[in-house]
């Protein structure tokens, strides 16, 4: 899509190229570390991650833990029980399937497979899954999250109601080497200026291009048309 090569340029010239690692992570360590990110904040779930890492020494010893004490362990990333069971299934499917915890049949894999295999892991949806693929793996899959889902919906590429519809529409020709850029600046966009309620479109980098008519920008005699109730809440 010309388009998103478009809305990625503007939105590095305005916020800049993301800094990232050089060096990437392991992709089991990523993919559990993004299982305690979910209903949680970065620094929980962080501080979860490296709780497992002190209180044990291997990732097989994780699975053949309690699921009580990985509970316990990880508690402070919330739903403690979910992710815990989620984590431990996952080691164990991994080993009974590869008899370790290395995931390199991902490498053989095209995304839309490498997608399906990830998402078949109780309690990996397809935002994880292309998490992993794109910051563990260096992929160009577009992550899609409510922040991505309500600025692509309203500057007008996709018309999707869901964060998981609006991934399968961008990652179809996604154009290649702007995965990471335009994923990590659209959530920025989404958190400082496209918000759900206090949205700032007059300083948005995008708003030549944008779609999205706020309802107090539309002139007095279109206020109550229906057709003009856009997505504030998406």
């Amino acid at each position: 899509m010309k388009l998103l090569e478009k809305i990625n340029l503007l939105l590095i010239n305005y916020f800049g190229v993301p800094p990232r690692s050089k060096k990437l992570p392991a992709t089991i360590d990523l993919l559990i570390a993004t299982i305690l990110s979910q209903n949680t904040n970065d620094k929980n779930s962080f501080r979860a991650f490296q709780n497992l890492k002190n209180n044990f020494n291997s990732w097989n010893e994780v699975r053949n833990a309690e699921i009580s004490n990985i509970e316990n362990t990880i508690k402070i990333a919330g739903l403690g029980f979910q992710k815990a069971s989620a984590i431990k299934n996952l080691l164990e499917e991994l080993y009974i399937s590869e008899s370790n915890y290395k995931m390199k049949l991902l490498a053989e894999l095209s995304v839309e497979d490498s997608i399906n295999y990830l998402t078949k892991f109780k309690g990996i949806g397809v935002k994880t899954a292309s998490c992993v693929l794109l910051f563990s793996m260096d992929r160009n899959v577009c992550p899609v999250d409510t922040h991505v889902n309500r600025t692509l919906n309203r500057i007008g590429v996709v018309n999707t109601i869901s964060p998981d519809k609006t991934f399968f529409e961008i990652n179809k020709n996604l154009p290649e080497g702007i995965a990471h850029s335009l994923h990590t600046n659209l959530i920025r966009l989404g958190r400082e200026i496209c918000k759900p309620k206090n949205y700032n479109c007059l300083i948005c980098p995008l708003k030549k291009i944008c779609k999205y008519e706020p309802k107090s920008f539309l002139p007095k005699n279109r206020s109550k048309d229906r057709s003009f109730m856009l997505l504030d809440n998406v």
